[in-house]
Order: C-alpha cells, then structure tokens, then sequence
C-alpha cells in the first residue's frame, strides 16, 4: 500500500538528517559536542516527577481522561497566566488541553482553515510549521525575519493582496531559531494588523519562560484586544524540562479555542491523568526551579557568546530562549559551515537554511550542554582559524 498524497507531500524532517550525521560520527568514536539539539539536558524538577508517581498510585488516573482534560489542569493554566502575565483566562472556556504544543501547531490549520487558504509564517521559523500547512491542504507566505528590524516581521512588506487572502499568521518569541524576543508594542501592533485584515494569531510561546538580564518575555496575549483574535500556545516541555511529558495548553480565543477542542475530541482522549496531575504542580507550585534553570541559561549565553567574541567571531548574545543564533564566515554557506565544524571540529550545530529562506548565512547553536563543553566547542572552532 503507497503512502497518501498528503503524506507524501510532507517536507523532510529536517533534524533526522543531524542526527543521522551525528549519529555516524559517534559510531566512529568520535567525541562530538552536539550544540545542533533543542532538546532540554537538565531533568523534570524532583517535585514534578514526585506528583506523577503519586498520581499515578491512585486508580482513577488509570481510567480515561475527559475528553477535554481534566478541569483542574485548565484552572492552573488560567492560574498561571494571571499570576505570571496579569492575563484573565476562562479555564471553561479559552483553554485547550495538548499532547505539547507541537500537536496544537499543526492541527490548528486544519482546524481553522479550509483547504486552499492561506497563512503567513515567519523565516525563519520552527519547520514543523510546514506540516500542519501541508496537512491542511493550504497555502502560506513567509514573513522575513532580518536582523535589521530585530528579527521581527515587518508588515508593511506584505502587498494588499496577501493581506486580503490571509486568515492565519503564525508568530514565536521568544525565537526559535533567532533568540530574539518580542515587545508589547510589536503585539499591539501585530493585533492592530490581524483586526484590520480578518486575520487570526497564533503565538508560539515555549520559551516564554527564558529572557535574559532580568527582563521577562512578554506574553502575546497582554497586549489590548489580543484575544479577540487570537491564541497562545505554552508547553511545559522547556520552562519545567518535561519535553518527553508532552503536556501543553493553548489559552486565548474563545472560537479557536473551541476548533482545537473539537478536533481533539475527534482524534485523541486527552493526555494520561497522573500526566495532567504533574503539570498542574508544575504550573502551581513554587517557580524557583524555574528561575534556577534561566540562570543556568544565562550563564551558558555569557560563557558561550564571550568565548566567540574571544576567538575574532563577532555575534550578538541572544535575547531569549536556548538558542545562539550566529552568522557563518564569509565564503560559507549555512551547510558547508555546518558540514566543517561537525567533520573538522566534531561540533554539530543546526544550519540555518533548515529553517527557511532568511536562515541562509546562519547556524543555530543549542546552549544545551555544560559551561566547559561550550568552552571547548568554541576552542575547537577557534583551531579552525576562520575567523
């Protein structure tokens, strides 16, 4: 039996080709530094994982889920927005449980659009993006993000036309793959801009937790009037290192709010109860954790972006998130950049034309690894003399 039509047209997955070349350099025995990873390395929090367990010992957790997931896990997503944002949520009403945020960015066109419409996303942005496009059946066009306007989307440089035919616009900061982070005053904008041409948003908030020097990553949705046409999504994969829990939650907008519950009524049961348990003491409980492991972040930021500053490679610190993201040396592509570190250096880092157009000229590096591994990658590029 062949694969679909729509599965067929699913673009590549772009991380599995690293890790296959990782993978092989290490079968060689090779000592590679792997800074091409979004994976968190720290474990869940003790607290978490002990709220699991005891969730797990109950029987009721054994059984099925509602379908809409368990109310006290959408009153903590409200909890946490108002407490963390001053945001009013409605947990009965603008809140969608999600097997992580992954699940909801790609069943959101689908559950929004109709086959032939058309969507913006950023570029470059997260890939998976282009899944839910093509698993939709629409179409999109790309909002640059270029350093000169802080790799923020500049929406004067759409024409009339694709402002009409627009319905969708996918937003992140802070950003992957930039680092950059948001202001309130590009929100506001941007919900001026969706209002003004019937277009919906979607904010792509997993490293809303991660802001640098003190200042917090701001929340889409405390700017005026944004859930009148529009949603964030929040994973607890990166704030609380529960990537492998698949657990996350999308607030705002009543009527998207509604598409994405409908859709999941469809297709899942919602996630595992004792799961559901834990990120309610995750979202509840003390955030110390929390402010321990964006110190830890910073730190790596600072030890990672001084060392390359030391061996002549001029890069800014990023603003947010765990990412680096850094211009290649004249003469390189973002692969062949790419390609010379992971076989010359054993670094691998994630090119940054994998993450579209306007990542070409780039790599994204992943502060996810200790302090003296991102010393010594930077040395081992430093021996290289590219710079």
């Amino acid at each position: 039996m062949e694969l679909s039509k729509k599965l067929q047209q699913l673009p590549p997955q772009f991380f599995a080709s690293l890790v296959q070349k990782v993978g092989a350099a290490v079968a060689q025995g090779r000592d590679v530094i792997n800074l091409g990873q979004g994976n968190p390395d720290q474990p869940t929090p003790p607290h978490i994982v002990q709220a699991l367990q005891q969730a797990v010992e109950n029987p009721v957790t054994h059984k099925y889920s509602p379908f809409r997931g368990i109310s006290e896990l959408k009153e903590a997503a409200a909890n946490f927005y108002k407490r963390e944002y001053n945001v009013d949520i409605d947990p009965l009403t603008e809140v969608a449980v999600l097997f992580g945020t992954k699940i909801g960015l790609v069943e959101l066109p689908m559950a929004v659009l109709n086959p032939g419409d058309w969507m913006l996303l950023p570029d470059p942005g997260y890939p998976d993006y282009l899944s839910g496009v093509v698993m939709a059946g629409v179409h999109y066009e790309t909002l640059p993000l270029v350093a000169d306007n802080n790799f923020l989307p500049d929406y004067n440089l759409l024409s009339e036309e694709s402002k009409e035919r627009a319905k969708l616009i996918y937003l992140n900061y802070p950003n992957n793959p930039t680092g950059a982070t948001a202001t309130l005053e590009f929100f506001n904008e941007t919900v001026a801009f969706a209002k003004e041409n019937g277009i919906a948003v979607s904010h792509d908030f997993a490293y809303g937790a991660i802001g640098f020097e003190g200042i917090k990553p701001v929340s889409f949705l405390q700017a005026e009037g944004a859930k009148d046409i529009g949603i964030e999504m929040y994973t607890l994969s990166k704030t609380y290192n529960m990537a492998g829990w698949r657990v996350g939650f999308a607030v705002g907008n009543t009527q998207i709010i509604e598409a994405l519950n409908l859709i999941q009524d469809h297709m899942f049961v919602s996630l595992f109860p004792a799961i559901q348990h834990a990120a309610i003491a995750a979202l509840n409980d003390n955030q110390t954790c929390v402010h321990e492991l964006v110190d830890r972040y910073e730190k790596r930021r600072n030890v990672f972006i001084n060392a390359c500053n030391r061996i002549g490679w001029q890069v800014e610190a990023p603003k947010g998130s765990f990412f680096a993201w850094l211009p290649v040396p004249k003469g390189y592509t973002s692969q062949n950049f790419a390609d010379k570190l992971l076989n010359e250096a054993d670094v691998a880092i994630a090119p940054g034309n994998g993450f579209g157009e306007f990542g070409e000229g780039y790599i994204r590096v992943g502060l996810l690894v200790d302090e003296a591994r991102l010393e010594e990658a930077v040395q081992r590029i430093g021996k290289l003399a590219l710079f």
